[in-house]
């Protein structure tokens, strides 16, 4: 014996409809929903890799940004690998997460940081 498959929806085709769904996509004037997080957000606040010190990209010096990177990574129970690679995955995200809108002085501070840690940790 075969089977009949049941409807679990009716279709409506009616024009009450459409009209309903255009009104309800219409933008609202004043309420707007939060935006959701972002993943690197996300990353910055919740990843197993360091625990930064606040404000350490925005250092006035490349020695002082792989310094405090060193320390961090040094000190970090969290992190699930090595303490340079940490460190430098750090510095690394932070670069391309930034990517266009960063200053180029400040790029060029941060990738001067990438010699400084390698020379820290005994790298170069």
């Amino acid at each position: 014996m075969a089977q009949v498959r049941k409807r679990t929806h009716s279709r409506n085709t009616g024009t009450h409809n459409t009209a309903r769904r255009k009104t309800s996509t219409a933008r609202k004037g004043t309420s707007r929903r939060a935006a959701p997080k972002r993943w690197s957000q996300r990353v910055t606040e919740e990843s197993d890799a360091l625990d930064l010190k606040r404000g350490v990209f925005k250092l006035t010096s490349a020695k002082k940004i792989a310094a405090s990177l060193k320390r961090s990574a040094e000190h970090s129970a969290r992190r699930k690998t090595g303490a340079y690679r940490s460190a430098l995955s750090m510095l690394t995200f932070y670069i391309n997460r930034a990517g266009k809108t960063l200053p180029k002085t400040q790029r060029a501070r941060l990738e001067r940081a990438k010699l400084e840690l390698k020379r820290a940790f005994g790298k170069a």
